[in-house]
């Protein structure tokens, strides 16, 4: 399709009506754009072969010790929250395992990235770049949000350079798109590939969300974006400037989803709710008093209505916070308080499974990756320069086998120092794949 200029003059729109101007977003955009950045990204990342991952191809043709990467890249956007101290908001998925990070300034500077931490849970990540001459946008408290309030996504989709989409907010504490902890802002500005990172405002040129993802069966917008709201963003970047990660708590229980059969087996007028499965020793729930077959009908007086807002309100939660919990039990209601405690996860130092692990912290796998069907233990860290980060694994990886011998937690793991075979297998799942790694 062509594109051409208009041809009539009188096609432009008026200064001003009736002496009034005509309104415009531009002022609040002047403030807003200096302070959303370009964020371009590259990451080794190692290719797979069905013959030459075999460890016994390997052995046979001399191939061991050289793993085949090639250096993918990415774009996407962010934005600066603090500019004394260069911190740049974004998401998990633009920046997380990338070996490289550039930022660039709308004013065409480019900035090389630390990475301060990320969270894979919320799709948060914080980054810091040299703080000179930087604009910061003001953040506004998400909860003040309304359906209806008119707002604006800023980002940089597709590589083409900063856009600007309007819009307004469509439905709040949106969840049960996907895995992790979900407290969504919808809306109908356009959000497209490339945006992931950027900022969502309201007409005060204050940031309300962080744009992270789209609901879309043909791959560009469809009117359905989603942004992590300010409230959530901001929370667990403290955390991860404090900490370099989130101390999540929990309340110590697992639950599912009522099914009908379900529903009929425990005598429950309807599908609503949480069935709680498993109740931990000596866990928060332990001491409120949960058993098995309570089911959880709201969390601080916000409506449960399946198992993920159970985790999304655990997940939301800071360490500390008391919570009441509204539970059914053999057809009565009551109401229990709990107290939020660390999740208390067994933690390894891999030297000590195999001299190669050497560097490595492993972990059990926390609730929520338990939810989702994962077994094994995680990276907890990988040191740079080990011979585990040179094979190519990285944090946040997922070890569900040595030797092919299946994995399901920190203590099946052997303690020997040193596992006596010549090449260590490990079968590990990122990104919702499964490959070997060859030590």
């Amino acid at each position: 399709m062509a594109l051409a200029p208009p041809t009539m003059a009188g096609t432009a729109l008026p200064a001003s009506i009736d002496g009034q101007p005509m309104p415009s977003l531009a002022p609040m955009l002047a403030k807003v754009t200096p302070a959303v950045v370009n964020i371009s990204t590259k990451t080794r990342v190692r290719t797979r072969d069905a013959y030459f991952d075999d460890p016994l191809f390997g052995q046979l043709f001399g191939m061991q010790g050289a793993p085949r990467e090639r250096v993918a890249q990415s774009l996407g956007s962010g934005v600066v929250v603090d500019a004394a101290k260069g911190y740049v908001l974004t998401n998990n998925h633009v920046v997380g395992g990338a070996d490289d990070i550039t930022v660039t300034l709308q004013d065409g500077r480019d900035l090389k990235a630390k990475l301060i931490g990320t969270d894979p849970d919320t799709d948060v990540a914080v980054l810091q770049i040299p703080a000179q001459d930087l604009q910061a946008l003001p953040i506004a408290d998400s909860a003040q949000l309304r359906v209806g309030d008119f707002v604006v996504a800023v980002g940089d989709p597709f590589g083409l350079g900063q856009t600007a989409t309007s819009g307004m907010v469509s439905a709040l504490g949106r969840s049960g798109l996907g895995k992790g902890i979900q407290n969504f802002i919808q809306t109908d500005a356009s959000i497209n590939p490339g945006n992931s990172g950027g900022a969502l405002v309201n007409l005060r040129g204050e940031l309300v969300g962080i744009n992270s993802m789209i609901f879309t069966p043909s791959g560009g917008n469809v009117g359905i974006g989603f942004a992590i709201p300010t409230d959530l963003a901001t929370g667990v970047m403290k955390q991860l400037l404090a900490y370099g990660k989130v101390r999540r708590g929990n309340l110590g229980v697992e639950v599912q989803d009522i099914t009908p059969r379900v529903a009929q087996a425990l005598g429950l007028k309807d599908t609503n709710g949480a069935v709680v499965t498993r109740v931990n020793d000596g866990s928060p729930a332990d001491g409120a008093g949960l058993q098995t077959g309570d089911v959880l009908t709201a969390v601080d007086g916000k409506t449960v209505r399946n198992a993920q807002d159970v985790r999304n309100a655990e997940g939301l939660l800071p360490l500390g916070a008391k919570v009441k919990l509204s539970v059914r039990r053999e057809g009565s209601a009551r109401e229990v308080e709990a107290t939020i405690a660390a999740v208390k996860l067994a933690t390894l130092d891999g030297g000590k499974v195999d001299k190669r692990l050497a560097g490595v912290t492993l972990s059990d796998l926390s609730p929520e990756q338990k939810a989702g069907g994962l077994y094994g233990v995680s990276l907890a860290s990988v040191q740079r320069g080990s011979a585990a980060y040179a094979a190519g694994l990285r944090d946040g990886d997922v070890v569900v086998a040595v030797q092919r011998q299946r994995i399901n937690g920190v203590k099946s793991l052997p303690t020997t120092g040193s596992l006596p075979v010549r090449q260590l297998l490990l079968s590990v799942v990122r990104d919702g794949d499964v490959y070997y790694v060859v030590l």
